[in-house]
């Protein structure tokens, strides 16, 4: 089954002794909603649409057939049942004792529809290549009506007698005499009639696929459309006894394990098939259609985007109708009235049956077939309900009555570590003489198999009783309830209680800013602070000092708007903990030549320091940030990790600037001058005339990419006074002067 896993993450601590390392909270795994009960695997258990496990109808094995699909079923006057099989187009006859022998074997593939002869014998319509067969009481067939179609889907036989097959690829309804003289007795425009059966008034009703509507059919041959679905199919039409007629739709046409038939790839499935699908289950109920129907929202839901995989529709005589299921994954087979008037929905793609019962009806899981598909049912009266399964083709009986015992295993929990387990407790009724009894076993393979530990012993205390299975990765519980005459257990919920084992945390990058680019915090009031950096710019101390006082900040986690603050240095990074832990962060800085690193700033929450670098020597440096999940753990079972910055510069220092001559040539004035730098390279070199905009100036080498470079500034004799020059190195220290002197200007 696919995995839908609810973690629910406690604040509390479980009362466990925990060996190794572990994180200190733990995690309780729940089990108490239709969804997450339908995750397990049941026998002989129902579940209703409110979350409550009960025993439910025992299911027995009848016969096992070689064939890897059932297709359809029809019951024989001495208590036997007929089932249309495929890959080998033959019809089995399976006795009230469960013996099974080949009663017709036909020249096609598939045996997708049965229908009693009157008088005695069968009709068998066949696929591809379609044809329908009337075999006599000895299993001798003969050919009965041979149409143009490739497949026939389904048959119906009227009070005189009278067989009506639906077919495609060209959805053209037939009506065959009793000597079997056929013709098309309606054309539905669809491309494939998958479903034929009578309403209370003897009317013909058809389900078609492409699209996927039910028509009502009076006996000139004209039509009526009762229902026209979203849905690609009508897969099966169903009329109760009290009139109401319930349809089965699915989304989409595959065959459960594609046939080695001729048909083409967009061929649709037989009767009894469906779209693959997972098992995961989740149903919608609404209302809709005619009438005034009104939406009503019940306790087991989907999503209600449009259509699922499937839905049951009810139309009532008076031609209102309800949408009353919607299946978002499963999707739906056959369907069945049981004496009560409830409704049994086979389908697949787990085997699965379920009820519908109640106004509004609401679903409960019955039953879960070992097969892929439950294909077809047969109403058995009070004796119960026969269905027929593919992958693999069997036959089983649903008991109308309550089983004795029953077991529910639940999902596989992954604890995505080695986990000492804790207590696991449950919610349940359990009348007097009746028994419910939980066990536990666990493993570190995902599926459990002989490596895991066994079951067990069932534990005593339903309000908390300590896990003993050993301590692994994986954990899994069973429910064994046992009826008496006083009723049967109801299981509402359990929960099992986890302690993973703690993983390190991991810091996955740092990203150095530009020198002097910080970030203000958002919504500031006041004078906006710089996100990430406690304590005071240098131009906030001189102007504390200045005034007498102290200026602060405070840090925030989010960045706003960029600025920039000289001196300044941003470092933001980005760190991971599987675990979800809270994690701390200590910073840590080396210059370049030493081998022990220094404390820059402890206990961190936020993943965001700005340095005042002018707290340290110009040169190049690399900081180290160490993540802790110390908040989330006990002292002794804290993990760090580390990680490296590149190597960065560390100037606070200006460029110094040298005017080294100042001379004429002709009507031009040149200015040579010098630009030096202990710690960075030169990066740019600029100059305006008399406040003017500034123009660059390049190295006579024409790179500026070293820490000494020559410079050579040529202007027209009347202008060349009052030009001031302008260098910056790479960390964007400035400094300037006149060029009409030789001068030297230093910071």
């Amino acid at each position: 089954m696919r995995d839908l896993r609810a973690v629910l993450v406690a604040c509390g601590l479980v009362a466990v002794a925990i060996v190794g390392v572990q994180a200190a909270l733990p995690t309780f795994w729940q089990v108490s909603t239709e969804a997450e009960f339908l995750q397990g695997d049941i026998e002989d258990v129902s579940i209703d649409a409110y979350g409550r496990l009960t025993l439910g109808p025992g299911v027995t094995p009848r016969y096992e057939s070689s064939a890897p699909f059932l297709w359809a079923l029809a019951s024989a006057p001495d208590g036997s049942v007929f089932v249309g099989s495929g890959n080998e187009g033959q019809v089995y006859r399976i006795d009230a004792d469960g013996n099974g022998t080949v009663f017709f074997d036909a020249d096609e593939l598939e045996v997708h529809a049965i229908a009693p002869a009157p008088g005695g014998g069968l009709y068998v319509a066949t696929s591809p290549d379609g044809q329908i067969y009337k075999v006599d009481e000895t299993g001798t067939g003969q050919t009965f009506f041979d149409p143009e179609d490739r497949y026939i889907w389904s048959l119906a036989v009227d009070a005189d007698g009278n067989v009506f097959a639906g077919t495609g690829d060209t959805g053209v309804v037939y009506k065959i005499s009793p000597d079997g003289q056929g013709a098309p007795f309606y054309r539905t425009k669809a491309t494939h009639v998958m479903t034929l059966a009578f309403d209370g008034e003897g009317r013909l009703l058809a389900g078609t696929a492409s699209p996927g509507r039910v028509f009502q059919i009076d006996g000139s041959g004209r039509p009526f459309v009762l229902l026209d679905s979203p849905f690609d199919e009508i897969h099966t039409v169903r009329v109760r006894a009290d009139g109401e007629i319930y349809v089965a739709a699915v989304r989409g046409r595959a065959t459960p394990t594609q046939a080695p038939t001729p048909a083409p790839a967009q061929t649709p499935a037989p009767v009894q098939q469906t779209a693959s699908v997972s098992t995961d289950v989740s149903i919608t109920i609404v209302s809709g259609g005619a009438s005034t129907s009104q939406s009503t929202s019940q306790p087991a839901q989907g999503s209600g985007q449009g259509p699922g995989a499937g839905a049951v529709y009810r139309i009532l005589p008076n031609g209102a109708w309800d949408l009353i299921w919607q299946m978002d994954q499963d999707a739906p087979y056959d369907l069945a009235f049981e004496n009560g008037g409830s409704v049994m929905v086979a389908t697949g793609n787990e085997g699965k049956i379920y009820r519908l019962s109640g106004e509004p009806m609401l679903p409960t899981l019955v039953a879960r077939a070992p097969v892929q598909q439950v294909t077809a049912l047969l109403s058995d009266g009070n004796a119960g309900v026969q269905f027929a399964t593919s992958n693999p083709g069997k036959l089983f009986r649903l008991s109308a009555d309550r089983a004795e015992r029953g077991t529910y295993t639940s999902d596989v929990r992954d604890a995505q570590a080695s986990a000492a387990w804790g207590a696991i407790k449950w919610a349940a009724q359990v009348p007097d003489g009746a028994r419910l009894g939980i066990a536990t076993r666990s493993g570190n393979t995902e599926t459990p198999d002989e490596t895991w530990s066994e079951w067990s012993p069932s534990y005593a205390n339903a309000a908390g009783s300590t896990i003993v299975s050993p301590r692994a990765r994986y954990l899994q519980w069973r429910a064994v309830l046992t009826g008496s005459s006083a009723g049967a257990p109801v299981l509402t919920s359990v929960t099992a209680a986890y302690l993973p084992r703690n993983t390190r945390p991991r810091v996955t990058d740092i990203t150095i800013h530009p020198p002097g680019t910080v970030f203000q915090r958002p919504f500031p009031t006041g004078d906006p602070g710089i996100a990430g950096f406690e304590g005071d710019t240098p131009d906030q101390r001189a102007a504390a000092q200045s005034q007498g006082g102290q200026v602060s900040s405070t840090s925030a986690p989010s960045l706003g708007r960029q600025d920039y603050q000289k001196g300044l240095l941003t470092f933001v990074w980005r760190a991971e903990d599987t675990d979800q832990d809270e994690l701390r962060y200590d910073v840590q800085y080396r210059r370049e030549g030493d081998t022990a690193w220094k404390p820059l700033r402890r206990e961190l929450a936020e993943s965001l320091l700005v340095w005042d670098t002018t707290s340290v020597p110009n040169g190049r440096y690399t900081i180290q940030v160490v993540a802790s999940d110390v908040p989330s753990n006990a002292p002794d079972t804290v993990l760090t990790a580390t990680m490296e910055s590149t190597t960065f510069e560390i100037d606070n220092t200006p460029p110094s600037l040298t005017v080294t001559a100042v001379r004429r040539e002709g009507d031009s004035t040149v200015i040579a001058f010098d630009v030096r730098d202990e710690d960075s390279a030169i990066q740019k070199a600029e100059y305006s005339m008399d406040g003017d905009r500034w123009h660059a100036v390049y190295p006579t080498d024409g790179i500026a990419d070293s820490r000494t470079e020559a410079f050579e500034l040529t202007l027209d004799a009347e202008t060349a006074a009052g030009v001031v020059i302008r260098v910056t190195d790479a960390l964007s220290n400035t400094t300037s002067a006149r060029g009409d002197v030789p001068t030297t200007t230093r910071p």
